[in-house]
């Protein structure tokens, strides 16, 4: 077996048993002679930088380990001929996440910020730390209330500005807090 094909055969482990396989897993699937044969595919793919050992000397996937094929551009006007690609590797971890001790996911509800194209069901990633500027997307609590709206500042006066024309803006009465700054949406579409 190519060691490709063990890479795939691995990924699809972990996609259904989320979680690594053991050595005498892993030489089952990969159909090689003992689990020392197996110990020494994976310290390979520990060179690769596809596993890694967490603080307790547990194998688990490395960042790279979720990369996805990147296949180029494609215009969304008219067509063109298909461009040929390098066949890249791209983690969409590592291509969403620049500070990942300060990053975090919420589930977007609500409709307020729909003309800038964030849904219900959208997966925000928010990081804290950043300073805000104006016409970044933030999360915030207003007055005890939790939201994502459009930083504004206006007289001298800090906004929240919604992306809906059904929603008003939102001028703080007593609290403003700007915890983090929206870097990047997540939309998953479903068949």
């Amino acid at each position: 077996m190519q060691t490709s094909t063990r890479l795939d055969a691995l990924k699809q482990f972990f996609s259904q048993h989320k979680r690594l396989p053991t050595y005498r897993e892993a030489a089952k699937l990969w159909e090689v002679s003992s689990p020392n044969a197996a110990f020494k595919i994976m310290a390979q793919f520990i060179e690769e930088g596809q596993l890694e050992k967490d603080e307790t000397g547990k194998l688990t996937p490395a960042p790279y380990f979720f990369a996805l094929p990147f296949e180029g551009s494609v215009p969304a006007g008219f067509p063109v001929p298909v461009d040929e690609s390098d066949h890249a590797m791209l983690s969409i971890h590592e291509y969403l996440v620049d500070n990942p001790t300060s990053t975090f996911l919420l589930h977007v509800s609500g409709d307020s910020l729909k003309d800038i194209g964030v849904m219900p069901g959208d997966i925000a990633l928010i990081e804290k730390g950043t300073r805000p500027h104006t016409g970044q997307v933030v999360l915030a609590r207003v007055d005890g209330e939790w939201t994502l709206k459009i930083l504004e500042k206006r007289n001298g006066k800090t906004i929240l500005m919604p992306a809906n024309t059904a929603y008003n803006p939102i001028i703080p009465h007593h609290e403003l807090t700007i915890y983090g700054v929206v870097v990047g949406m997540v939309r998953k579409y479903k068949n």
